[in-house]
């Protein structure tokens, strides 16, 4: 089934109405869900009609539909791309046997586990966001917030279906604790470090887009591949959805470059602080802030987990299935820096033990192509300045390069040197605030704020002007 079901309470193209103790569990969370929204959600806007895309099928051409609709008015579902006949599972211990329907029992602790993990992160970016509507800098800005807002709801939902779906009671009261869990609270945190850092203002709002969301595309990438396939075929739509937000961080932040180039150029290399715009060496602090928090998401380089999960054959590495590899990867090591006794020497890991590294080692090289899009832009402009995407051992909280200092370059250097340099390298209070003194709403049709680019073109064909938020 691939249309999806717009005239039940839950839009679905799983049949949910042949499942009434499903469906019944599902509308008894939606007010819950709905309860959430209203008081976690973008404050403020929930009775303005927002120009939004709504997925109407899972196939890649034509999925989506644009209009106008009412944030809490939208039409949340569940949505899984068409199961493929006689699938097998494509790697690890149980590679070649039909992929798994329903929860395997020895893997249910841990597949609820990494659902979960998923799961947490949805509500936890739109909590984090929630305050950003008023100072957005323009009307086309606070759209993009609002389609990112709900489609991590969408994803939210995407993974509770499978918790209620196959894990029973225990699966009704993780989809519960996802709606008491709260982004940056003392008490009750959600449980990856990166979604309880604030965003405040919009250069972080763009980083998180680029960087979060791109450790987001990679470990759905990585689920795409289980062997449990409702999960495959869950997170291979969420990609299509996923792809809209990298695009709103990357754009983002090429326009902010690029405005910023601009006054460069307009005032002679004025200092840009006198004249409004994000000085870049402020803008590479940013990115070198969310880039390693994001890396963080990863997990340690070391991984018995990650094992495990790859010889379960629960999550795989990044387009498995296409790889000219061997998919059980009993065999083979990975070389990786480690860091021993406080010295980094060279050392051979057992592949499935470095899984997490693996998919890292992705996730940088796409960095890398951003960080090309962004030089391109102050090449473009005249502006001698490069962005450089910091090492993956700087700035770390998590695995054991976290146990040191690096700099930006890798280079493991003392305490007394970090603390000399640190604020050259991440953004200091002076900079956030000098940012946030930035952030006052531009929300009148066809205008900006003047320290942001407008885009090169509008959303589903519509131009700049186009009133995409009815205020």
């Amino acid at each position: 089934m691939t249309h999806i079901d717009y005239e039940q309470k839950i839009p679905n193209n799983v049949d949910l109405k042949s499942d009434k103790k499903l469906q019944r569990a599902l509308e008894q969370w939606q007010p819950d869900y709905l309860d959430w929204w209203r008081a976690m959600g973008p404050s403020d806007y929930n009775e303005n009609d927002v120009y939004l895309r709504t997925a109407v099928s899972v196939e890649r051409d034509g999925w989506a539909h644009f209009g106008y609709v009412k944030m809490p008015d939208y039409r949340w579902g569940i949505f899984l791309e068409p199961q493929e006949k006689d699938r097998a599972i494509g790697f690890g211990d149980h590679m070649g046997k039909p992929a798994w329907q329903d929860v395997p029992g020895e893997y249910r602790n841990p597949l609820r586990r990494i659902i979960v993990t998923q799961a947490d992160t949805e509500p936890a970016s739109v909590e984090q966001q929630r305050l950003l509507g008023h100072t957005a800098p323009s009307l086309y800005d606070l759209r993009n917030l609002f389609q990112v807002n709900v489609e991590e709801g969408r994803h939210l939902w995407a993974m509770v279906y499978l918790l209620q779906r196959y894990f029973g009671r225990d699966g009704r009261e993780e989809a519960e604790e996802l709606l008491q869990r709260r982004s940056g609270n003392a008490d009750h945190p959600r449980i990856l470090g990166t979604f309880n850092e604030p965003i405040t203002d919009w250069l972080s709002f763009f980083c998180f887009t680029t960087y979060t969301d791109r450790d987001g595309k990679f470990q759905l990438l990585s689920l795409a591949e289980s062997g449990f396939d409702p999960l495959a075929r869950t997170c291979r739509f969420m990609l299509t959805e996923e792809a809209h937000h990298m695009f709103v961080g990357q754009t983002g932040l090429g326009r902010v470059i690029e405005r910023s180039c601009q006054l460069l150029k307009e005032h002679g290399g004025r200092d840009l602080c006198e004249l409004g715009g994000i000085p870049l060496e402020i803008v590479q602090k940013y990115v070198n802030f969310w880039s390693s928090s994001s890396n963080d998401l990863f997990g340690g380089e070391i991984s018995s987990n990650a094992s495990n999960f790859f010889g379960a054959g629960l999550k795989g590495r990044a387009n498995e299935e296409k790889l000219a590899v061997d998919h059980k990867a009993l065999a083979d090591v990975y070389p990786m820096e480690v860091l021993e006794n406080g010295r980094l020497h060279k050392k051979e890991v057992a592949l499935r033990n470095a899984m997490n590294e693996v998919l890292r080692d992705e996730y940088v090289s796409d960095n890398e192509k951003g960080i090309e899009y962004f030089n391109k832009i102050t090449e473009r402009n005249g502006v001698d300045f490069r962005f450089v995407l910091p090492h993956r051992r700087f700035n770390r909280r998590i695995g054991m390069f976290s146990e040191a200092r690096f700099d930006p370059a890798g280079n493991l250097i003392d305490e007394a040197a970090w603390s000399t340099k640190v604020a050259a390298w991440l953004p200091t209070e002076a900079d956030r605030a000098y940012v946030q003194s930035l952030m006052v709403a531009c929300h009148a049709r066809g205008k900006i704020a003047g320290w942001i680019a407008p885009p090169a073109k509008g959303i589903d064909g519509q131009p700049f002007e186009f009133e995409y938020v009815r205020l």
